[in-house]
């Protein structure tokens, strides 16, 4: 019980039915129970989500992805996952300690080869004509060496070649540009109805109209500050002299 007190644990049925008969308040199990589910729902520990592994995450977001037909995502720190080539998306699923990570690090060499193929399937979508989608990104994806300099080139080279397929825009804010929001965390957009948002332990669920407006409106000020097409192109080959290897 001193856990729940806490805050590090999450009440099980048992607890709130065990809680409500000391409170001799019976009535109010169901409503507890609900209250409950929906608390489960939107805040999914990653722990809990990869129990099933990786890939199964995946197909479950390619899954939200087909149900979409505009699908709208802001990031700060990382490729988006829909634009991110093989060799990028294995350091990104492979980051940290298996043992000690919550973010969900593959158990096995197998389960991270999945888990990439899963990711590359996921990415026809992005040929559909009947689909939209709208990427933000800082500079600062592109500058942070989250990978070997090799990878990051092949990646900025694979952006650039993505700028130009007519189902999506890619936008890049460059330093310096004025922002009217700033770029705190990353999330996805799906149509108006649900917003996926990416904590270091775990997923947030926003399916409140009110939220999901409050997305919208920050998302359009950062696509307000970022440049397209041959500036966006301008500024990813100016990046690519960051990584070029020193020749003897």
């Amino acid at each position: 019980m001193s856990k729940i007190e806490a805050g590090r644990q999450t009440p099980s049925d048992a607890d709130l039915t065990a809680w409500a008969r000391i409170c001799d308040r019976d009535e109010v199990v169901p409503e507890l129970t609900a209250s409950l589910r929906s608390l489960e729902q939107q805040y999914v520990e990653f722990r809990r989500m990869f129990r099933t592994g990786l890939p199964s995450r995946q197909k479950s977001i390619a899954d939200i992805e087909a149900s979409t037909t505009v699908t709208r995502n802001f990031e700060p720190c990382f490729v988006p996952g829909l634009l991110q080539t093989a060799e990028y998306a294995r350091y990104r699923f492979a980051e940290g300690d298996p043992d000690e990570s919550e973010r969900g690090v593959p158990k096995s060499e197998a389960e991270l080869d999945e888990a990439i193929a899963a990711r590359m399937d996921r990415q026809r979508i992005l040929h559909r004509g009947d689909k939209k989608f709208h990427f933000v990104m800082t500079e600062a994806v592109l500058r942070y060496q989250v990978c070997p300099p090799d990878v990051m080139t092949g990646q900025i080279g694979h952006l650039i070649s993505m700028t130009t397929l007519p189902t999506i825009r890619v936008g890049v804010i460059p330093f310096g540009a004025p922002l009217a929001v700033a770029p705190i965390h990353g999330f996805y957009l799906y149509d108006d109805k649900l917003v996926l948002v990416e904590l270091f332990t775990a997923v947030l669920n926003v399916s409140q109209a009110g939220e999901i407006g409050a997305y919208e409106r920050s998302f359009g000020h950062l696509a307000n500050a970022a440049v397209y097409g041959g500036e966006a192109r301008a500024l990813l080959t100016r990046t690519l002299g960051q990584y070029q290897l020193p020749t003897s």
